[in-house]
């Protein structure tokens, strides 16, 4: 057993003082929870502030953390940042992937990520040749999630087509395996525990349609029983722009949550991502079918997205989670609070959701998101991921530690983390990552390698 007493700590949604977390040196779970420990017990590592479940990022493109300042300058749309994006991708190698993503993982610990869903699509070299390991570039995302000792669930992307009806175009052919079937006999062949040391239990495998512009509607179906018969999570993004409801529309009449539906996507182990732009029969059907939706605040914001009705899909029976996508910035408390704040500009009323409803879609239905079964509560048999957050710095400092969890969510930011727990391990430790010895020189060198 490892034994840590946290000074308050976030549990069964309420905030309690004094609070013994025993976790499992060999299992990754939590043994022992228990409250109202005045003092810290003899051996136990003192955890100052407020514990929470480990916070769960639901949708992340590692490579992405490249663009950050440079898509800054000027003005645009989704689509001119696309291009930018594209010239980063089409620069990076099996190495550079590797260290760029070690460093961003790195820098998600020190934030109080425990878990990271990685919507990876960049699969083969510029071009389109293919590695002599066909899954190089997933092979060394788990290895760099292990390194930076955070949970990954690899979401293998199918990006099959450059638009409906169009092939992929020059800088699209590394992510192209030609069709769902090359896709699918690629994809089975990631193998976690072969990948890194120390991944084996804290990595999943999981699938993803890129869009319905990415994936041909034939070719739908394919993806999603890959996804079925493994009992995977699989996510897509989903009306992200109004010009891919148009599209859309052109070339199948009806809408792409309509499509979805209609090949057999939707569902409980699926999750929508952004779902701005939906129609009131497309909030419908994804709360029908229980199929999840993972709000990303700050890219939608960033790249001029929308504001998506967060409101009305969790009403329809949608639960939500969070994802920093394009890491603009990577702060999950920033991603809880705009879902709120968001809202209170649209609608110009407060209090949509309470501090703990935010916290809940922040971790636990992060991690149902991306197919972990055990749960990211502080419970016994719960996993042992959980991070803390300062009560005393210039940020959070005043309120009474009972309003920890309202501190947390509408004051706290990630540089208010003072400590990350995986599976038990100390991975930050006050402020400080202990697998990462300079987080900030290790982005500066792997993005520094990436400039055109």
């Amino acid at each position: 057993m490892t034994t840590y007493w946290a000074e308050q700590a976030w549990v069964g949604g309420v905030v309690e003082p004094g609070v013994v977390l025993e976790t499992e040196t060999s299992g990754g779970l939590l043994a022992a929870v228990r409250t109202g420990t005045a003092a810290p017990p003899p051996g136990a590592t003192v955890l100052r502030g407020l514990t929470l479940p480990g916070l769960a990022n639901a949708h992340s493109h590692a490579f992405h953390r490249a663009l950050r300042g440079t898509v800054q300058v000027g003005s645009g749309t989704f689509w001119t940042w696309r291009k930018v994006m594209y010239g980063v991708a089409d620069r990076l190698t099996p190495d550079t992937y590797y260290e760029l993503a070690r460093a961003v993982y790195a820098e998600m610990a020190l934030a109080g990520i425990t878990c990271v869903g990685e919507f990876h699509y960049v699969h083969h070299a510029p071009g389109g040749a293919r590695y002599d390991d066909p899954n190089a570039m997933g092979h060394v995302l788990i290895a760099a999630a292990a390194a930076a000792g955070i949970r990954l669930t690899l979401l293998d992307t199918a990006y099959l087509a450059g638009g409906f009806g169009e092939p992929p175009g020059r800088q699209q052919l590394r992510f192209s395996d030609g069709d769902a079937e090359a896709w699918a006999e690629r994809a089975a062949d990631l193998r976690p525990d072969a990948s890194a040391a120390g991944s084996t239990g804290t990595t999943r495998i999981g699938a993803a349609v890129h869009s319905v512009r990415a994936v041909p509607a034939a070719q739908l179906a394919a993806v999603a029983g890959w996804a079925a018969d493994r009992r995977a999570p699989l996510h897509v993004h989903l009306s992200e722009q109004p010009g891919e409801n148009e599209a859309c529309a052109a070339a199948h009449g009806v809408t792409p949550t309509r499509l979805l539906a209609d090949h057999g996507v939707l569902g409980l182990r699926t999750t929508a991502v952004h779902a701005t732009h939906l129609t009131a029969d497309d909030v419908k059907l994804l709360g029908g079918s229980g199929t999840g939706v993972c709000m990303c605040p700050t890219t939608e914001r960033d790249l001029a997205d929308g504001i998506g009705p967060a409101v009305a899909v969790e009403r329809a029976g949608s639960p939500l989670s969070l994802g920093s996508d394009s890491h603009a910035v990577v702060d999950l408390f920033e991603e809880t609070r705009a879902l709120e704040l968001n809202e209170r500009l649209r609608t110009r009323r407060r209090g949509h959701w309470t501090a703990h409803h935010l916290l809940r879609a922040a971790t636990e239905s992060g991690y149902a998101a991306l197919g972990w079964d055990a749960p990211a509560r502080l419970e016994p048999g719960g996993l042992a991921d959980f991070t803390t957050v300062a009560l005393d710095s210039v940020r959070t400092v005043g309120p009474m530690p009972r309003l920890g969890a309202e501190t947390a969510v509408f004051a706290a930011t990630a540089a208010d983390v003072r400590h990350t727990v995986v599976g038990g391990r100390h991975v930050v430790r006050d402020g400080v990552h202990a697998l990462v010895e300079d987080v900030p020189g290790a982005l500066a060198a792997a993005i520094g390698a990436l400039r055109g």
